[in-house]
């Protein structure tokens, strides 16, 4: 195994939201462990989310630049988690501010780092990279099908502009989607909009990246991981995941959490029976509305089948802006067959209970890792970002999800609900391709595995930096 004995310095540069500064943390723990010296650039409201790996990593420098703003962002809003998608080409705006500092800050130091590691919604950091001499090696957190997606909607942007329905017949799969269901960076896209030119012209810049890194494995994109390839012409294109399984322990960038209402939990899940239980959440940024919230609460009622719900405590604003919770009664009623957890939830963990079967989820690329990891199916509810496209893969090409609704404003009829959920929990295919996915991905972390041998790759490339 290649490691960096003389502590080549490497600049870490995530983008502030939970989904996407987690893998990156991975990634960093594990350049870490083969002896890197490692800056993570971060504003004042995200430092905390590093103290798990700062705990277990005392050397790391923390490059803290005051966060330059936007005009439309609220004043104090420098997590994705505080605004919602919306916010992501004001956050990417704001923090291309940056440049200038992060270039002084280059020149004033002893030993600069000798490249930059970002995520790749901050591709305008390949222009810097460019101007200290250094690599820039792109993190995407996505998988290897959107990222291609990506690819080509931007190369051909003026034949797919105006498509209601868009064929990508260049693909592997020649995969199609009606134009609500691509990722947000091209249906939100703004031409002449001075954030939305710099979210553009950053992600065709990641094309002229030294490498791409990927939290994808071989066995579940090989296809489109080829295809990256050949449309950006090297082979420097290393897909390391499921990255929080890779050598050493797993993901350290965890939440404060209630130990005892942990326990509660798992106790429960320990008299339940195997593969009988549902766990629903929708990640750390969407909402249900109150119509949304009662719509799956009746649903998971009329289903019969065992669950553990996670739902956001809310604000008052929230609610007054028809976001919803549980109804009152609701815990009453379901007692001994389901549980409430209010707030952040172990997802992991909880996942990878013998006793759970099934994810209802919105199929974040995070989550989507976590469940194949656990080798659980997934009845997907994609709402926006890349989760239209993840769905659309695991149900229609990998056959380990079925899709029980769809869309950010949808209220599914509960009655139906609850049977489509009744029926997966029911259906043995489908559970049996998930566990043979969740063996894949196993068996790429290994030693001899796929994603084990390009992570050695790309820290033999980084090990090579020296002054």
């Amino acid at each position: 195994m290649s490691s960096s004995k003389n502590g080549v310095h490497i600049l870490i540069f995530p983008f502030p939201a939970l989904g996407h500064m987690l893998p990156l943390l991975d990634f960093t723990h594990q350049l870490l462990l083969h002896g890197f010296k490692i800056t993570i650039l971060v504003t004042p409201r995200n430092v905390h989310i590093l103290d798990p790996l700062r705990a277990n990593y005392p050397s790391i420098n923390t490059l803290i630049f005051p966060f330059p703003g936007h005009p439309s962002l609220p004043t104090g809003v420098e997590n994705l988690k505080d605004i919602g998608n919306s916010g992501n080409a004001p956050i990417i705006d704001g923090l291309s501010k940056l440049h200038g500092p992060i270039l002084e800050w280059f020149k004033a130091q002893v030993d600069p780092p000798k490249a930059i590691v970002y995520d790749f919604v901050l591709g305008w950091a390949q222009d810097l990279a460019q101007e200290v001499g250094v690599p820039g090696i792109v993190f995407y957190t996505s998988g290897a099908l959107v990222v291609s997606i990506i690819f080509e909607i931007w190369r051909n942007f003026e034949g797919y502009r105006d498509l209601g329905l868009v064929e990508f017949n260049g693909l592997p799969k020649s995969p199609r989607f009606m134009r609500e269901h691509l990722p947000s960076v091209f249906k939100n896209f703004k031409e002449g909009d001075p954030a939305w030119e710099i979210v553009k012209n950053g992600i065709i810049a990641n094309g002229r990246s030294f490498g791409s890194v990927l939290n994808t494995f071989e066995a579940l994109e090989s296809e489109f991981l080829g295809f990256l390839k050949k449309q950006i012409g090297h082979d420097r294109v290393y897909s390391i995941g499921p990255i929080n399984l890779i050598g050493g322990p797993g993901r350290i960038g965890k939440s404060n959490t209630d130990d005892d209402g942990n326990d509660r939990v798992f106790t429960w899940l320990d008299e339940c029976l195997d593969a009988s239980v549902l766990y629903v959440a929708f990640g750390s940024q969407k909402i249900l509305t109150k119509a949304q919230m009662e719509a799956l609460a009746i649903g998971l009622e009329k289903s019969g089948v065992r669950f553990i719900l996670v739902v956001k405590k809310l604000t008052a604003q929230q609610e007054e802006q028809g976001f919803g919770s549980v109804s009152e009664g609701f815990e009453k009623r379901v007692s001994g067959r389901g549980l409430v957890i209010k707030g952040w939830a172990p997802q992991v963990e909880i996942l990878g209970h013998r006793a759970v079967g099934g994810f209802l989820s919105h199929c974040g690329w995070n989550s989507v890792l976590e469940a194949i990891v656990a080798g659980v199916l997934i009845l997907g509810w994609p709402m926006e970002a890349d989760q239209f496209i993840n769905a659309w893969w695991l149900v229609e090409n990998m056959k380990t999800s079925v899709q029980v609704c769809e869309g950010p404003n949808s209220v599914p009829d509960p009655i139906v609900l609850g049977q489509r959920i009744s029926e997966s929990m029911n259906n043995d295919l489908v559970k049996e391709g998930a566990k043979k996915l969740k063996d894949k991905a196993l068996e790429a972390v290994k030693i001899e595995g796929s994603s084990k041998r390009d992570l050695d790759f790309i820290v033999r490339e980084l090990a090579q930096l020296k002054s």
